[in-house]
Order: structure tokens, then sequence, then C-alpha cells
């Protein structure tokens, strides 16, 4: 049990402690040890359980609760060898103790040999009064296997021993999810929900099933009596809210994500998602206040930063949209879709070397689509890097091999280089990939249109 301030059970703590400043050795049974090692382990006080620990076997060197402790500060250090040993040796003297099985799983577990530990935690069950906890561990063993079908079961009787088990029914649902089985999750909610009807957690899972099915109706009702159940669930609010742009009913949704503000601190989904509902209602200038919101709560929220550009981009004030992809960019180096559209608002600037930045910065971060290679290439012909476009193309034909695209840009490239042999290859590699795309030739290569041989090439029959 954890020892609270101004709780009377917090004597032998404060007396313990007290022992380790003046190193007075006092007497403590051997409950006392195990509340005080407890309390030490739940605040995260490593060092401190240790020493209760030791302390407590010198004063009680046969008690079997204190040597538990003591593997599970082994399991906690990774030391399975001895944690193994150890938990041996209690086995043989205490047989039935559910703990000791317990503890046995979990160095098992730990050595990543859950078959092993999913025998050990049902043999415990014979052993125990309180058998959930041991459902609820085998349940998360199966997990670990993949096996979803045979966790969810466990899950499920975590369920019929204690409704309340919500941990349960949010690992239960997730192995539904898993399989894919959202009709099977409906009929198991409906039925938990006949004789638990104000559980609110089972009808926000079961709204998500229904999203899930795009039933939205069904959805919305769900949330409802979410809500109805627990007037305060932040989450059955997102979630309505979510379903009711989905309806379309934006300015409902704005009334749910709003009673969400009021409920607690500000969340940036929930300012994001208002934002959202004021552009689409043309309510221009409440939408960009609540996408500066946004990016004022959490920083860090890349969806907050690309609404905003997204919406200046829309506006035509690449300008503004510029600023707060700039101010992005400060915050995270690494983002692939801040880049992206770095390089497309300085491209609509024409401001044709920041752009061509941008496309490379999104393909070093494994942007490795197909427009990203073409408009960075076209755009270091436009600033006349040639050379530097043939690499890029070569470049994106290993990820695009027969793409005519590409060919017929290599064939500009090689032209305008004066290496007549490697153009003409490429020439006719586009025709016969796809003739259509033979007008880039005139288009982005006018003067190597003109010649003789180009348009002897463009106009057989390959």
């Amino acid at each position: 049990m954890e020892l609270r301030p101004n709780d009377n059970n917090n004597l032998p703590l404060t007396r313990f402690e007290s022992m380790l400043k003046t190193n007075h050795v006092l007497f403590f049974d051997s409950e006392e040890f195990e509340n005080i090692i407890h309390h030490y382990l739940n605040q995260g006080k490593i060092a401190l359980a240790k020493k209760a620990i030791k302390l407590g076997l010198s004063q009680h060197p046969t008690s079997v609760n204190l040597k538990l402790f003591k593997v599970e500060i082994y399991v906690f250090e990774n030391d399975l060898d001895k944690a193994d040993m150890l938990i041996n040796e209690l086995h043989v003297i205490d047989p039935h103790n559910e703990e000791i099985y317990i503890q046995k799983a979990n160095i098992l577990s730990k050595r990543d040999d859950h078959e092993k530990a999913i025998e050990v935690l049902k043999q415990s069950l014979d052993l125990t009064d309180d058998v959930v906890d041991i459902y609820s561990l085998i349940g998360m063993e199966y997990l670990f296997l993949d096996k979803f079908e045979e966790a969810k079961t466990y899950f499920m009787k975590c369920l019929e021993a204690d409704l309340h088990d919500y941990a349960a029914l949010h690992n239960m649902i997730y192995c539904f999810d898993f399989l894919g089985q959202h009709e099977d999750a409906i009929s198991y909610l409906n039925t938990f929900l006949d004789s638990n009807p104000y559980c609110e957690v089972a009808w926000h899972q079961l709204g998500k099933q229904y999203y899930e099915l795009k039933d939205y109706k069904k959805a919305l009702a769900a949330y409802d009596f979410a809500i109805i159940s627990e007037d305060t669930f932040i989450g059955a609010y997102l979630e309505k809210g979510k379903v009711l742009e989905k309806l379309k009913r934006f300015e409902d949704a704005i009334e749910n994500y709003s009673i969400t503000l009021k409920l607690e601190d500000p969340t940036s989904f929930a300012l994001l998602r208002i934002g959202s509902c004021h552009e689409k209602l043309k309510n221009m200038e409440l939408a960009v206040q609540y996408y500066k919101k946004t990016v004022q709560e959490d920083p860090l929220l890349d969806k907050g930063w690309i609404a905003i550009t997204k919406f200046y981009m829309k506006k035509r004030n690449y300008k503004k949209s510029l600023y707060y992809i700039n101010k992005a960019l400060n915050i995270d180096t690494e983002n692939v879709v801040y880049w992206k559209l770095y390089a497309q608002i300085n491209e609509r600037l024409s401001y044709w070397e920041e752009a061509e930045n941008g496309y490379k910065k999104a393909l070093e971060l494994g942007n490795y689509e197909l427009s990203t290679w073409l408009t960075r290439g076209d755009i270091l012909l436009k600033i006349g890097e040639h050379e530097a476009a043939v690499y890029n193309f070569l470049q994106a034909a290993e990820f695009y091999p027969e793409n005519a695209e590409i060919e017929f840009r290599l064939a500009g490239l090689y032209y305008t280089l004066h290496e007549t042999e490697k153009g003409s290859y490429h020439l006719k590699n586009g025709m016969r990939f796809n003739a259509e795309f033979a007008l880039i030739i005139e288009e982005l290569f006018p003067q190597v249109y003109e010649k003789s041989q180009v348009k002897t090439l463009l106009k057989a029959k390959l």
C-alpha cells in the first residue's frame, strides 16, 4: 500500500528515513518494510527501495515477500539470471505463492519466452482468488505474440469477472480493431452495455466502431449516451465533434469542441478542429485566430503549422504562408511536409533557389514522390543547373524506371549539353514508354525541339 503524507500509516516511513539519516538501526516488522518498499517503488526511488529491501532482509531473512521485492528489482535492472535464480529458490520454499508465478512469468516475458510465461500464469490461476490480474497478464502476453484472438478471449474474461476493468475493455477493443472485426466489436459492446448501461467508456468505444464503419448517425448516438453517462467526458465530446464534421454540422461540432475547452486546459486538437470548422463556414478571421492559438498551445503539433500555412496559401498570401512555414522549420527541420510546403511557396514566389533547396531537403528526408523529382529537376533547368538536373533525373529513374516524363527530360538535357548519343537514347526510351509526353521536349526544350534529328525521332513509329 502507498504511504501518503498526513496518513497515520506514514509513521514507519518517517522512522525509516530518520534511521537512514542517523545511522541508528531501528526494528520494523516485515509488513512495515513491505509498505515502505512499495511506497518507494511507486515513487520511482529505486535506490531507497533497495536500501529498505537490504535492511528488511537483515531483520527478516526468511521473508518471502521481501525477497520477491528483490526479484522485482533484479527484473527492473534487467539482471534476469539473478532474478531467475532467486525466484526458483522461492518456489521451492513456497510453491503455492501466486506472486512467485507472476514474477517467474515476468522474467520469462522479459526473455521473450511469452509462450512459457503464459503457461506459468495459467498455473497461477489455481492459486489465486483474484483471477482478473492474471487474465490481464495472460492477455498481454498473447498480444506480445500477435495472437489477437487469444488475447481478446482473456480480456473478455477480465470483463466477465470485473465489469469496471476499463483497461481490459480498451485492450479487447484494440484486438477487435487489429483484426478488423468492427461488427463483432459492436455486437460485444451492445451486449456489455445491456448489463452496464451507464458505462461511458463502452459507449465511447461503441461510437468509435460505428465511426470506422462510417455509420455516423449511430456513432453520434453512442457519443451522446457516453456524455449522458458522464457529462465531463472530454473524449466523447471530441469524438462527437469529429462525427458532426463528417455530417457537415460544423456549428454543432464547434460547440462540442468548445465544451472541452471549458472542462480542462485547451488542447491543440480541439483548437485546430474549431479553426478548421470556422474555415469551412467561411469565418476566416475566427479560423486564423484558432489556428494561431493551436500553434501557441502546442508548437510541436505539425498539423497546426500546416493548417495555418495552407490557410494563407489558399488566400494566395504567400509571404504570410512563408512566414509561418519558416517558423515551423525553426522548430522541426526534419519534417518532410514542412519542406514540401516551403518549396511550393517559394516556387509560387519565383524564389527558385529556395524552392529547389526545399525540394532537395524533401528528397533527402525520404519524400520520393515523382512530382518532387520532376519539379526539382524543372527548377534546376530553369536556373541553368543542367548537370545537377541530369543527376536529379537519373536518380528519379532509379525509383521510376520506364517513366516517359523522366526520359524526355533527360533527352532534352543531354541534347542541350551536346551529348547527342545519350539524348537520342533517352528520347527513344520516352517514345517507347509513352509518346504522349513528347510535348515535354517542345515545352521545356524549344531549341532542342527544332533540331532535325530530334524531329525525325519524334515522328518515327517505334
